[in-house]
This record gives C-alpha cells, sequence and structure tokens, in this order.
C-alpha cells in the first residue's frame, strides 16, 4: 500500500471513531433532556396550605405574617408564595395564601412539608378586627399577647370568662406557651386562681401515642383570673407551697398544701 493508501486508511478509521464517539454523545444528550423532562413533568397547579400555623401582626398592624405548612421535598416544591388582602366585612379581615406546587403528582418527590411565612399588607392597621385565612381559620387580637394574633377555637373568638370549668381550662391551656397535643389535670381553683398540671408527649410523629409518642414532659403552670381568661403567671414543681411562695406569695394555702412534686419526664 502506497503513502496516500496508508493515509486515506488512516483518516477512514478516525472517522469511524469519531462517527462512533459522534454517536455516543448525541445518545448521551438525548437521556440528559428526557430525564430533564421527566423531572419537570409534574404540573404545577395553584395550591392553599395544608395547614395554617400561627397569625401575628407586623408593621404597626398595618400588615399580618401567616404561617402555613407547605409541601417540600427533594425539588423545588413551591413557587409564588403570596398573601393577599380579599375584603374586609362586618368586622373581620379575609385574606388569603396561596402558592403554586406539582405536589398533587406524587412522582414530583413532594411529599414531605415545611413551614414558610406570607406577608398580607393591610394598608391600615388591624385594630380588634378578627382575621379570616382562606375562608377556614380565624384568628382575633382579643385576648392575645402581641404580636401574635390568637385561634379561635370550637368556643368561637371571645376569650372564656376564668371559671373553674373544662373550656374556660382548654382556653388557659391554648394560650400557654406549650407545644401542641398537650393534656390538662386540674390541681386548683378557685375563680382567681387555677393550678393545671400540662403533660406533653414526645416523639418523632406525636399525637398518636403509638407512634413514638408513649414520653413525656410534665409542667405545672399557675393562672390569674383576668377579664380575657386564665393568664399563665409561673411555672413550679415543688410539692406543696414553700417553693411556689417563693415566687407567689399572693396563691391561696389551700390551692397548694396538698401538691405533690412533680417529676420530670
Amino acid at each position: 500500500m502506497g503513502q496516500w493508501g496508508i493515509r486515506a486508511a488512516v483518516l477512514g478509521a478516525a472517522m469511524v471513531v469519531l462517527a462512533g464517539c459522534g454517536s455516543k454523545t448525541a445518545e448521551t444528550v438525548e437521556t440528559g433532556a428526557e430525564a430533564t423532562a421527566g423531572a419537570t413533568a409534574a404540573a404545577w397547579t395553584l395550591a392553599a396550605p395544608m395547614r395554617i400555623d400561627g397569625v401575628r401582626a407586623a408593621d404597626g398592624g398595618r400588615s399580618l405574617v401567616v404561617g402555613a405548612d407547605v409541601p417540600d421535598g427533594p425539588r423545588d416544591c413551591v413557587r409564588d408564595l403570596r398573601g393577599e388582602l380579599e375584603t374586609v366585612e362586618h368586622g373581620t379581615v379575609y385574606v388569603r395564601v396561596t402558592f403554586e406546587s406539582p405536589a398533587g403528582d406524587r412522582d414530583s418527590g413532594c411529599t414531605g412539608t415545611r413551614r414558610v411565612e406570607a406577608t398580607v399588607n393591610l394598608g391600615e392597621p388591624l385594630g380588634s378586627r378578627r382575621v379570616m385565612v382562606n375562608s377556614m381559620d380565624v384568628y382575633t387580637p382579643a385576648g392575645a399577647t402581641p404580636p401574635a394574633l390568637r385561634k379561635c377555637d370550637e368556643n368561637g373568638c371571645d376569650p372564656t370568662p376564668p371559671r373553674c370549668t373544662s373550656s374556660s381550662y382548654r382556653q388557659a391551656v391554648n394560650d400557654t406557651d406549650i407545644p401542641k397535643h398537650t393534656s390538662w389535670e386540674e390541681r386548683g381553683c378557685d375563680g382567681t386562681w387555677l393550678v393545671l398540671d400540662l403533660s406533653t408527649r414526645m416523639g418523632p410523629a406525636c399525637g398518636d401515642a403509638s407512634a413514638g409518642c408513649s414520653s413525656s414532659v410534665s409542667q405545672r403552670w399557675f393562672y390569674q383570673a383576668e377579664p380575657s381568661g386564665w393568664r399563665p403567671v409561673t411555672m413550679n414543681r415543688d410539692a406543696g407551697c414553700d417553693g411556689i411562695h417563693r415566687v407567689l406569695p399572693e396563691l391561696p394555702e389551700h390551692l397548694c398544701a396538698s401538691l405533690p412534686r412533680l417529676e420530670r419526664g
């Protein structure tokens, strides 16, 4: 084979190798495009939070900050989070919190949750008006500790008078800075003072004792009656009156004399 023949053969072999590499590169690019298309196949749709987790006033009451639980996962699961003022009617401010998410498709991977905050501009101070979020949860500044608003419950929005009743105790617990899934046991009540032992189940999925919530943390709270309801005053674990009287000497003897020591959970 002559010199030109050898060069032609070498060039031909090189073209075959390049052609093969080009084919593999094209296949790789195509596969990547397919993967990207698959990752974005889930449609983004308008959605509302799974749960509203608190509302507080900001900017002198001219805006609200709404806490909410939204989908979460290994990819972006929320975009265009919005808090909007819908209308104001009959002493109630109606607001809406929405976002876009592909969470409706299980293949999106948006199966977890995370907490976000959406700001709603009111344009004027909230004052004493109530707030309804997404036509479901209602919050009120009445009986709340600013800047937080108090969530209305099955008893309505009006604060329950401080009485020695189960519904009044429930409101006292709701107004105490403790976790959810907390139960209570009355230790004493005379209409002016209230003593409750609060027990909060602890675990990775509390709310269901069979799901790792068998252990608990106990606290003893002392409350004083006010026009808006029971106000949390202090905590104490000691037995009898000696310990509590050092911080709350005005507590009547009959409400603490028989208190047992509250052991740590």
